[in-house]
């Protein structure tokens, strides 16, 4: 079955069954979201994997008491950088130069053009940017779960704030953004398990210029 057919029958799982999914499943999961295309190469997050349970269960009480979240196997959370820093820039600009084993004169003075400008930015405007970088990894991950046979629940459903406050991102120069609870659905008790999927057609949704 190819990645279109998984897409085709993957969905928003309402009621998941407790199952713990493989490790390996989950690392592809989490290699996915590190391959994500992102701006200028900055992957400006980090992703938190939730298993403690009394953590799932405080996070469950601030996300609309959703039970996705403490029943599923992981709790993926997406968290984007509070600000652009000169030292989160240079520091994926760095990495890029010592991975590859030389300098670049283009990607030095495109180093300098970010540094220019991004920092000097509010930070506000620089955590919605780097925030919208979170939903192209998010999508991955929703992806290669379907790939891996994983079920998955996308959820912007929750007090970004209290999550903050609850795993401490503040404190970490970061700010939540998403979440998505993995794992197997509960058929008896998924009430949109068996409904037929509903997508606009092509022609609706496609423009051709």
């Amino acid at each position: 079955m190819d990645l279109l057919d998984k897409l085709k029958q993957r969905y928003a799982t309402k009621a998941m069954n407790g199952e713990i999914v493989p490790q390996q499943k989950i690392d592809n999961i989490l290699e996915a979201i590190r391959l994500a295309p992102t701006s200028s190469g900055l992957q400006p997050f980090e992703v938190f994997v939730i298993t403690n349970k009394e953590i799932k269960t405080q996070i469950r009480a601030i996300a609309w008491n959703q039970s996705q979240v403490t029943d599923c196997s992981h709790l993926l959370v997406f968290a984007a950088w509070d600000n652009y820093t000169a030292d989160r820039i240079n520091h994926m600009f760095d990495l890029t130069n010592e991975i590859r084993g030389f300098k670049n004169e283009g990607w030095e003075n495109y180093r300098q053009q970010l540094l220019s400008s991004y920092p000097q930015r509010d930070e506000e405007t620089n955590f919605q940017h780097a925030a919208r970088q979170t939903y192209i990894a998010f999508m991955c991950a929703i992806a290669q779960a379907a790939f891996e046979g994983v079920d998955s629940t996308p959820m912007e459903g929750f007090d970004p704030n209290a999550l903050d406050e609850i795993l401490g991102l503040r404190k970490k120069g970061l700010r939540s953004t998403l979440l998505l609870p993995i794992g197997y659905k509960d058929l008896d008790n998924d009430w949109l398990a068996k409904l037929v999927k509903v997508r606009k057609p092509v022609e609706e949704l496609v423009n051709f210029i």
